[in-house]
């Protein structure tokens, strides 16, 4: 197919030839499977790069949420505060655990979650505030912390989106009790599929721990004390994780590079808001997403459809979750209404991002939105 007719895809996954003799190795030794040198090497490496004392690999960022959520031990019925706008996997976890979600808007610029109603959300059965890191740009966790700690709330981050981002030149993930992380095929470090959760407590890790392994006793392995789960990371993926770390930095430095490039280019584009980076934040851009003004006559829909018919591909944005028909189902948010998250699931989409995008590429997509808006 020639180049020019060839659909620009989201994201590809980009995994580097340094993997393929630390695979090699798993493969010559036999160490395919949960045990391994590599699964401490990754917990190792990625919870020091962001800033706490321990990592526990699992199979995958919603399992990640589900394990650390659980490893509160929190009351059945207690309330921990989300934002609307973001995976279901959040409140999955929450709701799995007997927990209950409560839910805040989101910040019109940053697409995260709107500090300034959290504390109005906080009741005597809150216990915790699960903040998403949104698409790359992080929460103000110097203002969440402070909330928190006022309030005697736990922070479980929901890094999935935003490996290596910053919030006043700490990396996300370490900034809360615990952080969350995905390394599913499109993210910056990438295991196909994988996730983990880094911490500062020992207690903790070692709930995580158990929790992620069957709750096997320790004195007599399948005695078992309380419920957990089959959530264990293969050495194979771990192996793959340690050489993406190698190349972590890198990445952020392409994904920067990319969303440079759409800034300079779609910037006097009026009828679309484009992402934007506070000055207390490193962004590292994991996708770039643009909304669509309310002059604009058709929706993000439309919008795809007319970007695809001139090759380029791109993905919706979530859904609130007070609009997920399965949670109405359950009862939850009945009534409620947060307009932000409204807009930008009907007007936003992302563009292609992925780490082996080209300028002639980004030149693409740029000429096909510029010509859909006129």
């Amino acid at each position: 197919m020639p180049e020019q007719s060839r659909l620009i895809p989201v994201s590809e996954p980009l995994i580097g030839d340094n993997v393929l003799p630390l695979v090699q190795e798993c493969l010559e030794t036999g160490w395919i499977s949960s045990e391994g040198r590599f699964i401490e090497e990754f917990e190792r490496k990625w919870s020091s790069y962001c800033g706490a004392g321990y990592g526990v690999a699992v199979n995958s960022g919603t399992a990640a949420l589900q394990i650390a959520v659980a490893a509160l031990k929190l009351e059945r019925g207690s309330e921990i505060i989300m934002p609307s706008w973001t995976i279901i996997s959040c409140a999955i976890a929450i709701i799995e655990a007997g927990c209950i979600p409560v839910l805040v808007d989101c910040d019109p610029e940053t697409w995260c979650m709107n500090l300034d109603e959290v504390e109005s959300k906080v009741s005597p059965r809150t216990r915790a505030v699960m903040p998403v890191h949104m698409f790359g740009h992080p929460v103000d966790m110097r203002h969440l912390a402070t909330l928190a700690k006022k309030c005697d709330l736990f922070i479980i981050e929901d890094a999935a989106e935003s490996h290596g981002a910053e919030v006043a030149g700490r990396r996300v993930g370490g900034l809360g009790d615990m952080g969350c992380f995905s390394f599913y095929a499109n993210k910056i470090v990438t295991t196909g599929e994988g996730g983990m959760v880094v911490t500062n407590s020992i207690e903790l890790s070692d709930r995580l721990r158990s929790l992620r392994n069957l709750c096997f006793g320790r004195d007599h392995r399948f005695c078992h004390a309380a419920i957990g789960h089959n959530y264990r990371l293969t050495n194979l993926q771990a192996a793959v994780g340690v050489a993406q770390i190698e190349r972590v930095d890198a990445h952020i430095e392409k994904k920067r590079w990319i969303a440079a490039c759409y800034q300079e280019r779609l910037k006097n584009l009026s009828q679309v808001s484009l992402p934007v980076e506070r000055d207390w934040a490193k962004s590292v851009y994991w996708m770039y997403g643009l909304v669509l003004h309310n002059s604009v006559p058709f929706d993000a829909v439309e919008f795809a459809h007319r970007l695809r018919e001139r090759g380029v591909d791109t993905r919706p944005f979530f859904l609130g979750m007070h609009e997920q028909p399965i949670l109405r189902a359950m009862g939850l948010f009945e009534s409620e209404s947060y307009p932000v998250s409204e807009r930008l699931a009907r007007r936003g989409l992302y563009i292609p991002t992925g780490l082996t995008l080209t300028e002639s590429q980004i030149d693409r997509v740029c000429e096909a939105i510029i010509r859909v808006m006129s």
